[in-house]
């Protein structure tokens, strides 16, 4: 594949504590890699003549946003019903709705709206929780797959403590799920879109489905999509369930579902004990902050500073629909609110840094995905383009504007998408996946 060259202002998350800022530099890229970066006033290489040249001048060149935590199948739910407390939520809304995903024609609809409006804010790389629906899930897959991102996804399990309308027989929910392993995981397909467990919690699952999950990690190496700790009700309540089990975590892991080679993903993790925490770094699992989400139930604020001075790895997610906006990049902003406000009440805690939290959102969540999430000699070329976000009159530097645009930018900011190395249009997007 030709090399291309990119040229703008780019600002690439060097480290937890560090944005780079690369003003009017060049992005040589090829087979949807970064080849090289040619720094402002350098001498573009003589192996670069005569290539296609894309300048964003005035624009800001960012990585794209790794998710990696978000219900697909409760897209339709964000922004609804967000005075109720989790469970609530849980019966009122969200379980009769994702019952209607029985019907791969309405998983259709909704999962379309949910890839389209991944990419329009600037999410290439995502973990999706689905439902328990074979066909629903198997149709996301391929969705997936066609649109170009990079993804998790696989059926949900849950045989137990779910209404009658919407619960799995143990067996079945392991027989299907062997069976959707095995028919996402070949050289027919692309391999960006990668199955993987999803337990939904532990009270809805009960010990055999758990070890017959562990069973299948050990044998096919999947990893591990749950909640974990997401409140201290719900950890009460497995614990309650699992009292052979000293924590929540430790359901998991004795149940040998962190035995795969494939990552493992816990959502919000806001109340973890020092068991835990052992757990999390044992495993080099990834915690997920999903700020906007835990606001809205009420669970918790996560002690994302705490989690990584301790050397564990935290993400960002939007956990839409408990969370009500699909963009990462409000989850930035939110996470540093958050800290300020945990800061403010427990002056032990150390509050995040926007610098942390956008690293966060692209380079540890990046991770899950191969060598993505860097503006770096190696990494894959998913990008985005930022405009707009200077004011008459008034100027901010490169870092203030991406800083901007987690608060107050949308969409409308993002003038280009860069996704495999390539321009990608959204609408373009939605009308393949809609074909299948």
């Amino acid at each position: 594949m030709a090399t291309v060259l990119y040229q703008g202002t780019a600002v690439n998350p060097e480290s937890m504590d560090r944005l780079e800022v690369l003003e009017d530099c060049t992005i040589a890229v090829s087979d949807g890699i970064i080849r090289s970066i040619i720094r402002s006033g350098e001498p573009v290489p003589e192996e670069y003549a005569g290539c296609e040249s894309v300048d964003f001048e005035g624009g800001i060149i960012i990585p794209a946003f790794s998710d990696l935590h978000i219900h697909a199948s409760q897209y339709v739910e964000r922004g609804v019903g967000m005075d109720c407390l989790l469970f609530e939520w849980l019966n009122r809304y969200t379980f009769p709705q994702e019952s209607r995903f029985e019907n791969p024609d309405y998983a259709k609809v909704i999962y379309s709206q949910v890839i389209y409006d991944l990419l329009l804010h600037g999410t290439m790389h995502a973990n999706l929780f689905t439902t328990i629906h074979y066909d629903s899930c198997d149709l996301f897959f391929r969705m997936l797959e066609e649109s170009g991102m990079y993804a998790y996804a696989s059926k949900i399990n849950m045989d137990m403590n779910s209404p009658d309308y919407y619960v799995e027989d143990t067996a079945a929910s392991l027989a299907e799920t062997e069976c959707f392993i095995c028919e996402h995981t070949g050289s027919k397909l692309s391999g960006r879109v990668q199955p993987i467990l999803v337990p939904r919690f532990a009270p809805t699952c009960s010990e055999p489905l758990l070890r017959g999950l562990g069973d299948l990690a050990a044998k096919y190496g999947v990893g591990l999509h749950t909640h974990l700790v997401e409140s201290r009700e719900e950890a009460a309540w497995a614990k309650e369930l699992f009292p052979q089990f000293r924590s929540d975590g430790e359901i998991y892991e004795q149940c040998g579902l962190l035995q795969g080679t494939g990552p493992k993903i816990f959502a919000h993790v806001i109340f973890p004990t020092e068991v835990e925490k052992d757990i999390l770094e044992r495993y080099d699992a990834v915690s997920v902050h999903c700020p906007d989400a835990t606001t809205n139930i009420t669970a918790g604020i996560m002690p994302a500073s705490r989690l990584n001075d301790s050397g564990l790895r935290v993400a960002m997610g939007t956990d839409v629909g408990g969370g009500h906006y699909i963009g990462l990049y409000r989850q930035i902003c939110r996470a540093v609110q958050l800290s300020k406000m945990k800061e403010f009440y427990e002056p032990e805690y150390r509050r995040l840094r926007f610098a942390n939290a956008f690293y966060m959102a692209t380079a540890v969540g990046g991770s899950v995905f191969g060598k993505v999430g860097k503006l770096e000699p190696g990494y894959r070329f998913d990008a985005l383009v930022l405009d707009g976000l200077q004011d008459d009159g008034y100027t901010v530097s490169v870092e203030e504007c991406v800083e901007r645009f987690c608060y107050i930018g949308d969409d409308r900011n993002i003038v280009c998408r860069i996704m495999n190395g390539s321009i990608v249009h959204p609408e373009e997007v939605l009308d393949r996946i809609l074909e299948l």
